[in-house]
Parts: C-alpha cells; sequence; structure tokens
C-alpha cells in the first residue's frame, strides 16, 4: 500500500508528466506557424469537417464558450477562420477554414508527424497507446456518469 501512495506510482503523474511533454512538443512545433494548441485541435476538426457551428466545435472539442469564443476571434484576426452568422437562425454561428488554413494544413500535419516520429514510437505502438488511453477516458467517464445517476 504505501508504494501505491508514492508519486510515481501514480497513474494520474505519469498522465500529467506525458501531457506537459506533448505540450513542449506541439508549442514547438506549432510556435512557427503562430498556433497555440488548442488552435491546432480547432483546425484539426475543422480540416475533418468544416463549415460547423460554434456550438458543435465546443462539443467535439470539450471547450466551453468562455475558452471557445476568444480564441476562434483570434484565430479569425490571424487569417486561418471565418465565422459567420447563419441567415436562417441568428443565433447560430458558423465556422469556416480560411485559404491560409487549407495551403498551410500539409505543412503543419508534417511537421507534427515529423515530431512524433522523433519519439521513436512505432505505428504498432501507437496504436495499441490510442487504444489504451480511450479505454482509460471511457472508464474516467463511465465512473463519472455512473455518480451522477448515484450509483457507486
Amino acid at each position: 500500500m504505501k508504494d501505491f501512495l508514492s508519486l510515481n506510482s501514480q497513474l494520474c503523474f505519469a498522465v500529467y508528466e506525458t501531457a506537459s511533454e506533448f505540450t513542449k512538443l506541439y508549442a514547438s512545433v506549432l510556435q512557427p506557424f503562430g498556433l497555440t494548441y488548442t488552435q491546432y485541435l480547432v483546425l484539426l476538426s475543422l480540416w475533418e469537417k468544416d463549415a460547423v457551428t460554434m456550438k458543435e466545435l465546443g462539443a467535439r472539442l470539450h471547450l466551453g464558450t468562455g475558452t471557445l469564443t476568444p480564441m476562434i476571434s483570434r484565430m479569425q484576426e490571424n487569417g486561418w477562420i471565418q465565422k459567420r452568422r447563419s441567415t436562417e437562425d441568428e443565433r447560430k454561428v458558423f465556422v469556416y477554414l480560411e485559404d491560409k488554413a487549407r495551403q498551410q494544413q500539409m505543412a503543419i500535419t508534417q511537421k507534427v508527424a515529423e515530431e512524433i516520429q522523433l519519439c521513436n514510437i512505432q505505428v504498432e505502438e501507437y496504436n495499441e497507446l490510442m487504444k489504451r488511453l480511450n479505454d482509460l477516458h471511457h472508464k474516467l467517464q463511465d465512473r463519472t456518469d455512473h455518480k451522477k445517476l448515484g450509483r457507486s
């Protein structure tokens, strides 16, 4: 039991340290493009599906409007995206990629891929890590869902 209580035995600390290293990696790769990691996630989402509402984008990235709105405004000012109010329902604001985002997609994703390759993570290992992290994420969500329903 004592070993479980040590810092280096904590799964949360291992995840924290790993996330910190990923943050540094992405910050160094994205800095020349003038992007933050979260802005990169916005671009990834829009490269998959362009012309989505702010609400859809926030749900996809698990970001609230307090975080998303100013970030989208900065990205618009820097020419990455454009936001337009719906003509059918003015409560809806759509987000669209600008030409700059489309033109830079290959360069950005190539730089990210190069940095990931420098980590010597093999394809099989990458796939296994993704599977295990997604499984862990679902288990943590299930725990939260059970608590919301009053079950332990």
